[in-house]
C-alpha cells in the first residue's frame, strides 16, 4: 500500500462577518467624530447607510453599548456624550494605570520598542498645531494613542495592556469631542518626548513623574474644554 502525505495547510483568511463588518464601521464613525457625540442612531437611517438589515445592525449596537459607545434614554440609542466627570473618572484610571506601565517600561522595554517610540514622537512634533485640520488630528490621535499602547505593551504585563484597552476606546470618544471646538486639546508633543527620553534612559523614577505631568496636563485641557462648551 503507498502512504500519502498530508499536504502542508493553507493560509485561510477568516472574512468578517456581515455583523462584524457592521459593528466595525459604526465604532470606526464613533471614534473618528463621523458619528458625532449626542446624534442619534435610528436602525431605519442606518440601515440605509450602510446597505444592510436591521438583524445586523442590532447586533453591532447592542456590542456597542457594551462597551460604552452607545447609551439609551427615553428617545433611543444615541453616541455617548461624556461629561467632566467622566473625563476625570478616566484619567484618574489612567494615571495609576500608565505610572505602572511606564516604571516597568523602563526596566522591560527592547531597543526595538524604544526606537518605535522615538518615531512616534518625531511624527507628533512634525504636526503643525497651527495648521490641524480633520485629516491631521485623526492622525495625531493615532500617534497618541499608539504611544501610550506601545508603553504599556513595553511593561510586558499583559493584563495591564487589557486594562488600558479598554480606557483607550473611552478616552479616544473623549477627545474627539473636544478637539473639534479645541484642536490645541490635543498639544502632545513635547510631553510626549520627556516621557520617552526618560524612559530611554531607564529612568523610571523621572519617568512616572513625567508621565503623571503629562497625563494631568492633558485631563486638565480635556476637562476645561468640556466645561467651557456645556457652559
Amino acid at each position: 500500500m503507498t502512504s500519502s502525505t498530508v499536504p502542508p495547510q493553507p493560509l485561510v483568511q477568516r472574512q468578517q462577518s456581515l455583523s462584524e463588518q457592521v459593528y466595525s464601521a459604526l465604532r470606526r464613525g464613533i471614534l473618528n467624530g463621523e458619528l458625532a457625540a449626542g446624534s442619534r442612531l435610528i436602525e431605519t437611517q442606518l440601515t440605509k447607510w450602510l446597505n444592510v438589515s436591521r438583524t445586523p445592525i442590532r447586533e453591532a449596537l447592542r456590542q456597542l453599548q457594551k462597551e460604552g459607545l452607545v447609551t439609551t434614554d427615553t428617545s433611543g440609542l444615541q453616541v455617548t456624550t461624556l461629561s467632566a466627570t467622566d473625563a476625570i473618572e478616566l484619567y484618574d484610571c489612567r494615571l495609576v494605570l500608565e505610572k505602572l506601565a511606564v516604571s516597568a517600561a523602563c526596566e522591560r522595554a527592547s531597543q526595538q520598542q524604544l526606537k518605535a517610540l522615538e518615531q512616534y514622537v518625531i511624527q507628533a512634533e512634525a504636526k503643525d498645531p497651527q495648521n490641524f485640520d480633520g485629516s491631521t488630528l485623526l492622525e495625531l490621535l493615532d500617534i497618541d494613542y499608539q504611544f501610550h499602547h506601545l508603553i504599556a505593551e513595553s511593561s510586558g504585563n499583559r493584563r495591564l495592556v487589557s486594562l488600558l484597552d479598554q480606557l483607550f476606546d473611552a478616552m479616544a470618544l473623549l477627545r474627539i469631542q473636544t478637539l473639534k471646538q479645541n484642536p490645541s486639546v490635543l498639544e502632545i508633543r513635547l510631553e510626549h518626548r520627556q516621557v520617552y527620553e526618560a524612559i530611554a534612559r531607564r529612568d523610571a523614577a523621572t519617568a512616572i513623574a513625567q508621565m503623571q505631568l503629562h497625563l494631568l496636563a492633558s485631563k486638565t485641557r480635556v476637562v476645561e474644554e468640556i466645561r467651557a462648551h456645556q457652559a
